[in-house]
């Protein structure tokens, strides 16, 4: 059985809907939470499998309030990608792996949007990755691609909303697991918002179930790309 940690930036966003599916494929996964009292970004690989960065909301990489745990966050990134285990980065997860693998990040405004995806890759994901789906984006900054990274997503501008990094990292602009009671309550833990809230926030709602649909054959892709399966 093998062990995926997960860093958490705050108390509303978590893994989601991904967690029933590393559940059901017998794939264990712990989170570490350096925001709470006391908590740490652990400083290496500590019989872990892999390594998931979360997103964090209204926090920047390089503009408005940046993450307080980036610098050691970057650092467990690059003992990951050094080892050749597989890192999944989403929303400003995917910004650090960018950072981490050489790349960087650029200055972006704080956003709330379900992005419509399209596939630009055949073989993405082993080729478990839907033509189209919905992606639900909460950050602010916006990726500078390391160089050899493969985009298999964009948006309706070609910005990339899904890329591989190596051979077995993965980063997401947005979160493919995401709840809207997720979504809601990261909004109520801070005081800054991004412009239409509501309106994205329903329009997530409503395609709440699509997003559920979508990620069901992402993670059969996302398992084998990863090697954690």
């Amino acid at each position: 059985m093998k062990t995926v940690l997960v860093v958490q930036h705050t108390e509303a966003e978590y893994l989601g809907l991904i967690e029933d599916h590393l559940e059901g494929r017998n794939i264990r996964f712990t989170y570490a939470r350096p925001f709470a009292h006391g908590g740490t970004v652990p400083a290496g690989i500590s019989g872990h499998d892999g390594l998931v960065l979360l997103g964090a909301g209204p926090y920047g990489l390089v503009s408005g309030h940046l993450l307080p745990s980036a610098m050691p966050e970057l650092r467990l990134t690059k003992v990951f990608l050094d080892a050749g285990l597989p890192v999944i980065g989403i929303e400003l997860g995917a910004l650090m792996l960018c950072a981490a693998a050489g790349g960087g990040a650029d200055e972006a405004p704080l956003r709330l949007e379900i992005a419509e995806a399209r596939r630009v890759s055949e073989g993405a994901l082993a080729g478990h990755l839907p033509a189209r789906f919905p992606l639900a984006c909460y950050l602010r900054d916006r990726p500078v691609l390391p160089a050899g990274a493969e985009v298999f997503a964009v948006d309706g501008s070609g910005a990339p909303m899904v890329f591989a990094v190596g051979a077995n990292s993965l980063g997401f602009l947005g979160h493919p697991g995401t709840k809207s009671g997720m979504v809601e309550d990261l909004i109520m833990e801070f005081a800054e918002t991004p412009p239409d809230t509501a309106e994205a926030l329903a329009v997530l709602r409503a395609r709440q179930g699509e997003i559920a649909v979508a990620l069901s054959e992402m993670m059969i892709g996302m398992c084998r790309h990863t090697g954690l399966m």
